[in-house]
């Protein structure tokens, strides 16, 4: 499932936010105002993290996750086959039909990852 958004013609919403908090968060709120609440949890946790283990790893960890989830969302086509997929994988009676939903959400995620990384 490569770079589902441009087989799809699903055009961004809005520009691909810089890769900082402030940016991220502004981005989330535009397209996904209810993640952030979700986002700003995951900021401290992340600051958090960071101040305990005395490396900047896990804010580079929030931040990428993030981006990943805002390339998804700025994509509404993408978006929702993200979370159809997130929704059936949960709702599932057997291992495999959950698996054969989580395999669509996790290469919906992986490509807007690699975008995200490639920007």
């Amino acid at each position: 499932m490569r770079s589902q958004h441009v087989e799809t013609g699903d055009a961004p919403v809005i520009p691909r936010p810089d890769l900082n908090p402030a940016a991220l968060r502004a981005a989330c709120a535009v397209i996904a105002p209810h993640l952030l609440a979700a986002y700003d949890h995951a900021k401290e946790q992340a600051l958090a993290t960071a101040l305990e283990q005395d490396s900047i790893r896990p804010l580079h960890a929030y931040l990428a996750h993030w981006a990943s989830l805002i390339e998804i969302e700025r994509h509404p086509e993408t978006a929702k086959a993200y979370h159809q997929a997130e929704y059936l994988a949960h709702i599932a009676t057997t291992p495999d039909e959950a698996r054969s939903h989580l395999i669509i959400a996790s290469g919906i995620y992986r490509d807007a990852a690699e975008a995200v990384r490639g920007a």
